[in-house]
């Protein structure tokens, strides 16, 4: 995400517009651009606004590991999970149990 596309949506965030849509783009442009704390940061606030929230769920869980917190990534990994069987979002339910897989296999 351009740093142009980032502060027009900090913007917005700034004039009281937001959403978990809006969190979790933010959240992803700071992940993508290895900004980890940030990321984590908006990444908590959509999944605060939308627990079902699954793709923010797993965006969150790669923050963490990223971080170093792998029991962070684990908690998120499993709630998105939890989210996504609910939802019956096949995609999302692969790539987590793959990722809580890896995370097995490494501790």
């Amino acid at each position: 995400m351009s740093s142009d596309m980032t502060q027009r949506l900090e913007a917005m965030l700034a004039a009281g517009k937001e959403t978990a849509l809006l969190r979790y783009t933010l959240g992803k442009g700071y992940l993508d651009a290895g900004q980890y704390g940030i990321a984590r940061e908006h990444l908590q606030r959509a999944v605060a606004l939308d627990a079902n929230y699954s793709v923010a769920w797993k965006a969150l869980g790669k923050a963490a590991l990223e971080l170093g917190d792998s029991a962070a990534a684990r908690a998120a990994w499993s709630s998105g999970l939890a989210c996504a069987e609910a939802r019956g979002d096949a995609q999302v339910v692969k790539e987590l149990t793959v990722f809580l897989r890896r995370l097995d296999k490494s501790s």
